[in-house]
């Protein structure tokens, strides 16, 4: 079978649902009953699906993304005509037929892989346009730090006046006052800094330890402030992930890299505003974790969506920063006939140690990429952990992760038998995102 033939599980379909909703609707179509007009060719499937009140939806999927179009007016992607039309591929070998795509796919097909006149471009990138007027973008910069430096030195007051009032002061005065420096902070142009600043002010009262963690916090926001103040004496990768984690982009500028990346998890969260997916890879011949961040308004998934436990033929280029884990994807991911395997690993000691020398080069990190080997979930007394077969070191799971369906399923998969497990190993602790047992090493378990 070829990398254009190679056709997903229904775990990795359904790995690709925006909600537990879509993948039972999904569910419900991946049977031949409502579909159509159905056929695969080109690396791509399609098929027509119908409706209620008589009415149909033509689907198309191009695997090579994957990206997907359908008739129905759902504002989900996947939609849960997509899932269905993959559901029903991956369960039935025969109900797809090969064949050309039909007049109406062709078209969206032709126009995603470059075929009507321009070029394929990296997904998520617009054209190439250079700056109509270079030095009225040079002023625009200055301008833009020149208000980050000035939210950054009052930031600093307000930290200041905070100890020296004693942080006893923190619970009395409320959100309100944080919220408005928070608001002080988007007017300076500092998104990074006004997120901090609310963080800072959910801590007063929110348990036993507050204290703690707000000065502990307050220690890193007033780092950032002191960074951001010396940006310019600062060495190049550094000064540019301070820059990220102030609010301003950074640009995906590093040397394209082409492998065949495994996925390993992908997972959403979100706000008020945004959803947020994040969607992380392993090189099978580079080594080279990178992870891919997309974005959807607040109710909309965001359109990047990759089956997890696949191997994928594919370029990423990696952003400026510190660490240049997060990378942006090119416009096509083949789907490749190959066997995978999990990511190399170790023990929880040399876990914790990635996570330290990562922390040296960007001190505001919440957690790093970590592969645990030969590790076995246990509970102790202050909740799970992770520890090592030889019982030599143990990483408490966090908070979070203690509470999600997933952890039953890590457990049911280890059965009291070490396991190999990717996550994001934080200051928290450990959140666990998949698994292998040694029995099915190919088979990705997602965990989130």
């Amino acid at each position: 079978m070829n990398a254009m033939g190679v056709r997903w599980t229904a775990d990795q379909v359904l790995a690709l649902a925006p909600d537990e909703a879509s993948r039972r609707a999904g569910s419900e179509l991946g049977t031949a009953g409502p579909w159509s007009g159905t056929g695969r060719g080109e690396g791509a499937v399609w098929g027509v699906c119908g409706g209620s009140g008589g009415r149909s939806y033509e689907t198309v999927v191009d695997l090579t993304g994957p990206a997907y179009t359908c008739g129905c007016p759902s504002r989900k992607f996947p939609c849960k005509h997509a899932l269905g039309l993959l559901l029903l591929q991956a369960s039935d070998g025969t109900a797809v037929a090969d064949g050309a795509p039909p007049e109406w796919a062709a078209p969206w097909l032709a126009k995603r892989r470059g075929g009507v006149g321009s070029p394929a471009r990296p997904a998520g990138t617009g054209a190439s346009k250079a700056p109509a007027d270079p030095e009225a973008a040079r002023r625009r910069a200055e301008r833009r730090a020149a208000r980050i430096t000035a939210g950054a030195q009052e930031l600093e007051q307000r930290l200041a006046d905070l100890l020296r009032g004693g942080l006893a002061t923190a619970e009395q005065t409320g959100y309100g006052l944080w919220e408005e420096t928070a608001a002080r902070m988007v007017d300076a142009q500092a998104p990074g800094l006004a997120g901090r600043v609310r963080e800072l002010g959910a801590i007063p009262g929110s348990g036993p330890g507050w204290p703690v963690r707000l000065l502990e916090e307050c220690a890193l926001t007033h780092l950032l402030d002191r960074a951001w103040l010396a940006a310019d004496r600062l060495p190049a990768d550094f000064a540019t992930t301070v820059r990220t984690r102030v609010g301003l982009t950074a640009p995906a500028d590093g040397v394209p890299v082409r492998d065949h990346w495994h996925v390993l998890a992908q997972y959403d969260t979100a706000d008020a505003r945004l959803t947020t997916r994040r969607v992380w890879l392993h090189g099978a011949s580079t080594g080279r974790t990178a992870f891919l961040l997309s974005f959807g308004a607040a109710g909309r998934a965001p359109g990047l969506a990759l089956p997890v436990g696949a191997l994928l033929d594919g370029e990423l280029t990696p952003y400026a920063g510190a660490g240049r884990l997060r990378a942006e994807p090119g416009e096509q991911f083949v789907p490749v006939d190959a066997p995978v395997s999990p990511p190399p690993g170790g023990p929880v000691g040399e876990g914790l140690d990635a996570y330290g020398r990562a922390l040296r080069e960007d001190p505001w990190l919440d957690s790093w990429p970590v592969t645990l080997r030969q590790v076995v979930p246990a509970r102790a007394e202050y909740g799970w952990q992770l520890a090592d077969a030889d019982g030599r070191e143990a990483l408490p799971l966090t908070p979070a992760a203690q509470n999600r369906p997933g952890l039953w399923r890590l457990v049911a998969l280890s059965g009291g038998a070490p396991v190999t497990v990717f996550g994001e190993c934080g200051h928290r602790g450990f959140t666990p995102l998949a698994a292998w047992s040694p029995e099915a090493p190919a088979e990705t378990v997602p965990l989130i």
